[in-house]
């Protein structure tokens, strides 16, 4: 028997799209295609594969008057920010420019007497398991360097955005990639699981929750699979006194609220040099109270709804806790009509009087809510800022470049902004340390991770 999977769109809480999930014999089936294809693609010349892979991405921006407004009822994103396609393209293109330098031989000698190298490989098939915050951005990802690097890659996308997974494979198909190379399944946990510890795909990479992150490595444990794993996050903003106000305010306010804070490497938490913090926060609410929460098809909407309506759901008890415990709330939800706790939509909020002990200090928010700190000087800035379970981005705004740096060497964090946030730099390793999770995408590391290294040793004489 197979269960089917049903999307419920925030936008008016009715099922948008629903699919049968696939059952194990068609699974085993389209795997069986997938290695097929592989040993021919991974054949094939690197330019060829680049090409196609390239062409693939042009589909896909064909398709955007299409993407933007399905995405909207998928996870509620506001049409006038465009979709992602933009990003899609700067990651899989600088992925696809740097591939020949990534996947090089190196060469360590080729004299009279020996010839020794060290060559990269494509592991066979390698699963991917997306988000549905950035459905598109977050799995291109893996999809491109992988089918780059001569793998074939499935697919299982989240239920909330199913659509993106069939768009995926709709462009793909009309780039003509080989039958059966590139597959995208709509999987349950149950199968899921059932093929990692079959070990079924020889790569696994998931993008999800913390518990969801665990679950994907029990179910491989023991097959020696590789895993990577991105994971939770509650992303710092420090605003040192040397900061340009305007921007520091305006930059770490749209990271916390953009998409409705449904970002991997979201504002979740900031913290304020005391002579700046008055000015910040009243900057902060300004910029806040101008929002419109509403139908992200309309085009005045600049908040949409909350993906689903226990996410909303978490985020006003974490909220409504902290306020309790002393935390001031200074937006009003009567502000925003469309604030209705029964539904995805959630008015966005800012607080203070916050500390450590609230939980939306501490645990994961994923939504339009950040708690603003005052700090007395850059000690207690960085105690703060490593005082999570996370760690994938931290952000400083500052005038001084090697302060930045030799703060950057203290916390514990993937990566480290000066100035700006929330935004992902394709030529950089996107990574995780602490529970956000382990592995590396983009840049020349994230080729090996979808590739294994074989060593020649070649004597000659």
């Amino acid at each position: 028997m197979t269960g089917t999977l049903r999307l419920i769109s925030p936008v008016n809480g009715e099922v948008h799209a629903e699919r049968p999930v696939a059952s194990r014999a068609e699974v085993d089936a389209a795997l069986a295609k997938a290695r097929a294809a592989q040993k021919d693609w991974a054949d094939r010349p690197l330019a060829e594969r680049v090409a196609l892979v390239r062409a693939g991405i042009a589909r896909l921006r064909a398709m955007n008057d299409e993407i933007v407004p399905e995405l909207a009822w998928q996870m509620g994103r506001p049409v006038r920010y465009g979709g992602e396609i933009g990003g899609v393209e700067e990651r899989a293109y600088h992925m696809a420019d740097i591939a020949e330098a990534a996947l090089a031989p190196v060469e360590v000698e080729d004299s009279d007497a020996f010839r020794r190298m060290i060559r990269r490989q494509p592991l066979g098939v390698v699963m991917v398991i997306a988000p549905w915050n950035y459905p598109y951005l977050t799995a291109v990802n893996t999809i491109a360097p992988a089918l780059i690097a001569g793998n074939a890659v499935v697919l299982k996308h989240a239920t909330q955005t199913l659509l993106a997974g069939e768009r995926f494979q709709q462009a793909f198909d009309e780039a003509g990639l080989p039958e059966g190379l590139f597959r995208n399944l709509a999987l349950d946990h149950a199968t899921t699981e059932a093929m990692l510890a079959d070990r079924a795909v020889d790569f696994v990479n998931f993008t999800g929750s913390v518990g969801g992150g665990r679950a994907i490595e029990r179910a491989a444990a023991g097959t020696f699979m590789g895993v990577g794993l991105e994971l939770g996050g509650k992303d710092p903003g420090y605003v040192r006194a040397d900061a340009d106000l305007g921007n520091a305010v305006a930059t770490l306010i749209d990271g916390a609220m953009f998409n409705s804070g449904q970002c991997c490497c979201g504002i979740e938490r900031i913290y304020v040099a005391e002579p700046l913090f008055d000015d910040f926060v009243e900057q902060a609410v300004a910029i806040v109270n101008e929002y419109v929460l509403g139908d992200p098809h309309d085009e005045a909407t600049t908040l949409g709804p909350m993906a689903q309506t226990r996410f909303a759901r978490l985020v006003r008890e974490q909220t409504g806790e902290a306020v309790a415990e002393g935390a001031r709330a200074l937006i009003d939800p009567a502000g925003f009509p469309a604030d209705d706790p029964q539904t995805a939509y959630l008015a966005p909020q800012i607080l203070i009087d916050v500390d450590h002990s609230m939980r939306v200090m501490r645990e994961e928010s994923f939504g339009p809510v950040v708690g603003i700190m005052k700090v007395a000087d850059d000690d207690e800035a960085v105690r703060l800022m490593n005082d999570s379970e996370f760690g994938l981005t931290a952000a400083i705004w500052t005038a001084d470049t090697d302060r930045a740096a030799e703060l950057g060497e203290r916390i514990e964090t993937g990566t480290v902004y000066m100035n700006r946030c929330d935004y992902l730099d394709p030529a950089l390793c996107w990574t995780g340390c602490k529970n956000t999770g382990r592995g590396g995408a983009l840049s020349a590391i994230g080729y090996h991770n979808i590739t294994r290294p074989k060593s020649y040793h070649l004597r000659k004489a």
